[in-house]
């Protein structure tokens, strides 16, 4: 169980924005490694990666929010599939001093940034524990990726 304060601490009913990390967990893990032991052989082939990301968020009976950040990594040499890993992994956050009109951008936009750095480590372990070079995940910009997910839910946005 994590408990980290984002912020300083303010005083109880001090209307200061905060975000606590009540629990972590992985909610789903999955590595696939198709074609071992014949994909652990060097390759000057450079494989391809496709990347995945997805959020979601939803609010509990008890007043905190659960977060899910979904991670998936597929590598493809042309001689065929290298590995497959899909995360998903969660936690429970305490939320204070946000309006409820900002609500939706903190729960998918910061929320997800204080759980990537743990997702990224399970991921370059897992590829380890596959046989392959640790797979470490670039930075997101999860505020882009928001953005992109919020235009493709409504089209018509800025558009007269």
């Amino acid at each position: 169980m994590t408990d980290i304060d984002a912020g300083a601490a303010a005083p109880e009913g001090s209307a200061e924005p905060g975000i606590r990390i009540l629990a972590q967990f992985i909610r789903d893990l999955s590595m696939e490694n198709p074609r071992a032991p014949d994909a652990l052989r060097p390759s000057q082939d450079q494989p391809q990666i496709d990347l995945g990301v997805e959020m979601n968020a939803r609010g509990r009976e008890d007043g905190l929010f659960e977060v899910d950040l979904k991670l998936s990594a597929r590598a493809n040499r042309t001689d065929g599939p290298l590995f497959h890993v899909e995360l998903l992994y969660g936690g429970v956050f305490q939320i204070s001093g946000v309006q409820p009109d900002e609500m939706e951008p903190v729960l998918l936009i910061e929320c997800p940034r204080y759980l990537f750095p743990f997702a990224r480590r399970i991921i370059a372990e897992v590829t380890s524990e596959g046989g392959f070079p640790p797979f470490l995940l670039d930075p997101i910009d999860f505020a882009g990726v928001y953005a992109a997910r919020k235009a493709q839910q409504d089209p018509q946005v800025g558009h007269a």
